[in-house]
C-alpha cells in the first residue's frame, strides 16, 4: 500500500505556465528569420545546460541566442528579435493556480520544481504567483537539474516531507521517470483533465 502523499511538487512550464507558440512565430515572420529558430537555438542542450545550472545568467543566454542568428540577419536586428521575443513571460493556467490553491487551502505543501534561469523570481512576480507557493525549487539555484536525483532529493528537503510522500507532476516524460527513481511518486501531466486524479491521490 502506497503512503498517501502529503507534499505536491508541480513543474512550471507546461502545467502551471504555458506559452503560446504564436508570439515566438509572429517575432520570426517579422525580423525574416526561419520559423521555429529561436526555440531551437536556445533550447539546444550545449546553451541551455548552462543556464539551467547557474552558470550563465538569462541575459548571457539570450545574448548567446542573439550572436548565433547575427550572420542571418546582422547584430542589431538579431539583440531586437531576441529583446522583443523575450518580453512575453508566458501565462498562467488558470485551472492548475486553482487547484494549487485548492491544495495549499486543505493545509497540504505545494512546492514549484522547475528547471529555470536566474529570471525566475521576476518571472513569479510578473505573473502574480510570489505567494501561491510555499517553496520553489529553481535548478539555477540549486545547480542541478531535473531528472537528477539530486535534483528531487533537494526539493524534498525544500518541501520538508519524505520523497514517498512528496507527489510530483511534469510534462516531460523524462523527468517524471526521474522523480520515480528517486522514490517519488510521478504523474505525466497531459492537461486539466488529470486534475481529476491528482486530487483523488492526495486524498484531501
Amino acid at each position: 500500500m502506497r503512503e498517501r502523499a502529503t507534499a505536491l511538487l508541480v513543474d512550471f512550464d507546461g502545467v502551471l505556465r504555458r506559452w503560446d507558440p504564436a508570439v515566438a512565430a509572429g517575432v520570426e515572420r517579422e525580423y525574416g528569420l526561419t520559423e521555429g529558430v529561436l526555440g531551437e537555438i536556445a533550447m539546444s542542450w550545449g546553451m541551455l545546460r548552462p543556464v539551467l545550472t547557474g552558470q550563465v545568467s538569462h541575459a548571457q543566454w539570450m545574448a548567446s541566442v542573439a550572436d548565433a542568428l547575427t550572420p542571418t540577419v546582422g547584430v542589431d536586428r538579431a539583440r531586437a528579435a531576441v529583446q522583443e521575443w523575450q518580453r512575453y513571460r508566458g501565462e498562467v493556467d488558470p485551472e492548475v493556480l486553482a487547484f494549487v490553491r485548492e491544495v495549499r487551502a486543505a493545509g497540504i505543501r505545494v512546492g514549484l520544481g522547475t528547471n529555470a534561469t536566474d529570471l525566475l523570481d521576476a518571472d513569479l512576480a510578473a505573473l502574480g504567483l510570489t505567494d501561491e507557493l510555499d517553496v520553489v525549487v529553481n535548478s539555477s539555484v540549486i545547480g542541478v537539474h531535473k531528472p537528477a536525483k539530486e535534483y528531487f532529493q533537494a526539493a524534498c528537503a525544500a518541501l520538508q516531507t519524505p520523497p514517498a510522500r512528496v507527489l510530483f507532476v511534469d510534462d516531460q516524460d523524462r523527468a517524471v521517470a526521474g522523480a520515480r527513481v528517486a522514490g517519488l511518486p510521478a504523474h505525466r501531466w497531459s492537461g486539466p483533465a488529470d486534475l481529476r486524479y491528482l486530487r483523488a491521490a492526495l486524498e484531501y
